[in-house]
């Protein structure tokens, strides 16, 4: 009987900043969320404009973040993530620091393309520090971590706004980012090389990142202006002028291609991604209109509210960690079906509430969509990297966040306009959670076709590893 290989004390020591790294980006993505009211008051503008400090971030991190994927895999997946922290880290303290709406917004921009920068590096490290028999450990704890990250955010957010100020939000990332920044510079080899033979596709790059800021920007706005106006119609067709335009540019690019054919013609790749992109309102739509209902229908402050999504985050960052046994054991087709179904299940759930419904009504629906957002996201991860292969592992996550992204704005889009156009909030939660869980069926209906091999018994119920092979 082989013993199982332990990990070293280098990989430990690499591994463990790396998650510090992670803590950092993912801890910002969602303490702002309850920061905004305050926001509001400080610079005395109305939740329009007060809104860009999330969704510009979030606009910027998802249009440059294929393009940092790229670089990383090119020049250095450490190298990328120390010139992305430093952008980070600078920009939050001119954040914190700033005087009117209109220099938080650009700082919180400029963030986001440090951000964009750090998480795919980020991505490539961890799965690039650990042996590839251990993938799926990788994906399981880089969730895991997130999941803590994602629930502390609210929590510090919600008591740095209620007792000190929504600035500490933005003070915060300097030490942590200093920290983090120090840690993988002295535990984590560097892994660049001296020569890199592919060029920069910088017409891919421009192209693309037209492409995608004018349809993420058209799903930030068109609720405001109207779907079908006059500025929304531009938007979107030329939008797709520059994506149709990136196509065309990236089949002559051959291997510098910024987007390489091997990635575009990977069929499990794709419908990796197309699950993502249609359970991704889920999660951003629950983070949105949850805490929205705890303070306007049950009363809660802004740390209370921070504090009620606790069952929700607290449960991913636990399930994440059990993903990683359960995709060796039972493999990606299985593992992510699972988690596709429990996020139906719970945001269906959710889906029930009312006005008369109690903080206990809502536990059971927060407690399985983290339980369903744990199981999919770490293992929907790990099988996107591993069906490319390591040599592109940043620029994979890379896009796979992107399509997350893309998938949160196209579903928060929705999810508002149906909110909206209702007669109150619960009715419209109701309805449009009931719109999403449809939309994680279908998920799970590509997942067992596309993923993980073909729809048979050995592929849902794989045999189970014996000891040797562990």
């Amino acid at each position: 009987m082989a013993a199982k290989e332990k990990l070293t004390a280098a990989q430990v020591s690499g591994l463990v900043a790396l998650l510090i790294g992670t803590l950092v980006i993912t801890n910002d993505f969602t303490a702002l969320n309850i920061a905004i009211p305050a926001i509001e008051r400080a610079f005395r503008v109305d939740v329009t404009t007060a809104q860009w400090v999330i969704s510009g971030y979030a606009l910027v991190f998802g249009v440059f973040i294929v393009t940092a994927g790229r670089l990383a895999d090119m020049f250095g997946r450490r190298r990328i993530f120390l010139i992305g922290i430093s952008i980070f880290c600078i920009f939050s303290l001119i954040g914190g620091l700033s005087e009117n709406a209109w220099v938080l917004l650009g700082a919180r921009a400029i963030m986001g393309i440090g951000g964009s920068m750090m998480w795919p590096a980020l991505i490539g490290m961890i799965y690039g520090i650990l042996p590839e028999e251990k993938a799926a450990l990788a994906g399981g704890l880089l969730m895991g971590v997130a999941g803590i990250g994602n629930g502390m955010g609210p929590m510090l957010g919600g008591v740095f706004t209620e007792y000190l100020s929504w600035r500490w939000i933005f003070y915060i990332n300097v030490p942590v980012s200093i920290i983090a920044a120090f840690t993988i510079y002295r535990t984590v080899p560097a892994d660049s090389d001296d020569e890199v033979k592919e060029k920069i596709d910088f017409t891919g790059i421009m192209t693309l990142s037209l492409g995608l800021f004018g349809l993420m920007l058209l799903l930030d706005i068109g609720a405001d202006l109207g779907w079908l106006s006059p500025a929304i119609i531009a938007l979107f067709g030329a939008s797709i002028v520059l994506l149709v335009l990136f196509v065309m540019v990236e089949r002559r690019a051959g291997s510098d291609a910024l987007v390489p054919e091997e990635i575009i013609v990977n069929r499990e790749f794709v419908m990796i991604n197309l699950a993502a992109l249609m359970v991704s309102a889920i999660y951003f739509g629950g983070l949105m209109y949850l805490p929205q209902f705890m303070v306007k229908e049950l009363g809660y402050s802004a740390a209370q509210a921070g504090a009620g999504l606790l069952p929700l985050l607290g449960m991913f960052a636990i399930s994440s960690f059990i993903a990683a046994p359960l995709y060796d054991r039972l493999g990606p087709k299985l593992v992510n079906s699972l988690g596709a179904l429990c996020l139906a299940g719970g945001i269906y759930l959710l889906s029930w509430l009312d006005a008369s419904t109690s903080f206990s009504g809502l536990l059971p629906g927060m407690m399985i969509v983290g339980l369903g957002t744990g199981l999919f996201y770490s293992s929907l991860t790990t099988a996107g990297i591993t069906s490319v292969g390591q040599a592109r592992s940043s620029l994979a996550s890379g896009i796979i966040f992107m399509v997350q992204n893309a998938g949160g704005a196209v579903g928060l889009g929705l999810t508002t306009a149906i909110v909206v156009t209702a007669p109150s909030l619960p009715q419209g939660i109701e309805r449009a959670f009931t719109v999403n869980a449809i939309l994680a069926l279908l998920a799970v209906a590509v997942i067992l076709f596309f993923v993980g091999g073909a729809l048979t018994v050995e592929n849902l119920f794989p045999p189970r590893k014996s000891e040797e092979e562990n």
